[in-house]
């Protein structure tokens, strides 16, 4: 889902991948950092919609601020990448999210959302710095014909760190959420409470920043494992005339609703479980369920590595789209247990859409899937887009009501999978 340097290009022309399973290993432990991580926009969320009183349209900006970051910083990483080479690069994203993290401070100092907001920024540029390593390196660790599988393994990674991370950032974040009523203050007492309240943040992003130092500091030490084979290609702009070829347009569009879809459903799960009508209990208890959604989302990349080595693609992507369009109807339609958890499963049915859709878009693209990854990155910018509509219809309906717009984004990724399904001619 980025932009790799020449030598991927380069090393895909032999048809041979490199052999190097502990590099493999690292990326695998780069797709769970950066995975958890961005899942914790899901516990903050609540968090900041309470201290700041915002409605589900401003709340949801949290995900506009972060996944605004794939739009703007995927070319600009692509070019770090080409530079610096793979493990140089993953080691500057990780310092780049380390000061992400560490603008919590002064963020909780100044009690304002907004602050807050360009804080997640700078952290989702390291992300994306980090993800224009990682995806095209594990493309590149192995042999090109399993590279469905392979990418979907890798995404599993990332899914248990979407699993864990909201677990724990739900109990550090949101225990005390519910034991003052911030619009019963004003004044000064208002902003105390938001700086004391925002300092449980401040802490658990503190410890991310260490460990983030850390792991940039080992992936330094091998940061002459690859060669760094660098050739100019031209101008990086020239990669937007791949958007004319169908196959390939449609896919970039299918990576935007999906993200989008995945993020607004994953964001609006606490606020939805705690209705009375579905779950009918507290934030710190529903930030648990996130979890369970994600961790659908594993299971299902784990079972996809092998379903997907069997079956089309293309086939898998329209089957579990229509599911998701299915478990959908089913929570807005129904109420307890049958609506929280049909809504849960829904991370089932997502689990092999980004691997799936950013394989069969890149398929036929040659020495040009390079270019080709780095604009499918600039479209996880549906992030940023999606969930907030959605808060926005949330708003003026209601959150059953809002799922539409997820439904339909799935409607069109099932078109996707039926229109991908037999292997793009090479060109």
């Amino acid at each position: 889902m980025a932009l790799a340097p020449a030598q991927l290009a380069a090393t895909a022309d032999t048809g041979d991948g490199v052999n190097a399973p502990d590099l493999q290993v690292f990326v695998f432990a780069l797709f769970f950092i950066f995975g958890g991580i961005t899942s914790l926009n899901d516990v903050i969320i609540p968090k900041l919609k309470d201290l700041f009183t915002l409605n589900y349209f401003q709340a949801l900006l949290v995900q506009s601020a972060f996944f605004a970051a794939y739009f703007i910083f995927s070319i600009p990483a692509a070019a770090i990448v080409r530079k610096a080479g793979y493990m140089r690069s993953a080691s500057i994203g990780l310092l780049i999210m380390t000061t992400g993290c560490l603008l919590f401070i002064p963020a909780s100092q100044s009690g304002m959302f907004a602050v807050f907001l360009f804080a997640l920024f700078v952290l989702a540029a390291g992300i994306t710095t980090v993800q224009v390593v990682a995806n095209p390196l594990i493309s590149l660790l192995g042999k090109p014909a399993t590279a469905h599988s392979r990418l979907t393994f890798a995404q599993a990674f990332n899914s248990l760190g979407t699993t864990i991370f909201p677990i724990v950032g739900g109990y550090l974040i949101l225990g005390s959420l519910a034991r003052i009523d911030p619009q019963t203050l004003s004044g000064a007492a208002l902003d105390a409470y938001r700086t004391a309240e925002t300092q449980v943040v401040v802490n658990t992003y503190l410890m991310l920043a260490l460990a983030l130092v850390l792991v940039a500091g080992v992936v330094w030490t091998r940061r002459n494992r690859l060669p760094n084979v660098v050739e100019d290609s031209g101008s990086v702009l020239r990669a937007f005339n791949l958007l004319e070829r169908p196959r390939f347009g449609f896919g970039a569009a299918c990576i935007f609703l999906y993200v989008g879809a995945e993020v607004a459903i994953g964001s609006l799960i606490v606020n939805y479980l705690i209705q009375a009508n579905v779950f009918a209990i507290g934030a710190a208890a529903a930030s648990a369920y996130i979890g369970f959604y994600w961790g659908g989302a594993m299971l299902g990349r784990f079972i996809g590595a092998v379903v997907l080595r069997l079956v089309s693609p293309g086939k898998v992507l329209a089957a579990v789209a229509a599911g998701s369009m299915t478990l959908i109807l089913i929570t807005a339609n129904s109420t307890g247990h049958v609506a929280g958890w049909s809504l849960l499963a829904i991370g089932l049915m997502n689990s092999i859409m980004f691997p799936t859709i950013f394989s069969l878009a890149s398929e036929g693209l040659g020495k040009r899937a390079a270019e080709g990854s780095g604009i499918i990155a600039m479209a996880i910018v549906g992030g940023a887009v999606i969930p907030p509509l959605t808060g926005l219809i949330a708003d003026a309906t209601s959150l059953r009501f809002a799922l539409i717009l997820p439904a339909a984004c799935y409607a069109i990724i099932a078109g996707y999978g039926i229109y991908a399904r037999r292997p793009a001619i090479a060109g």
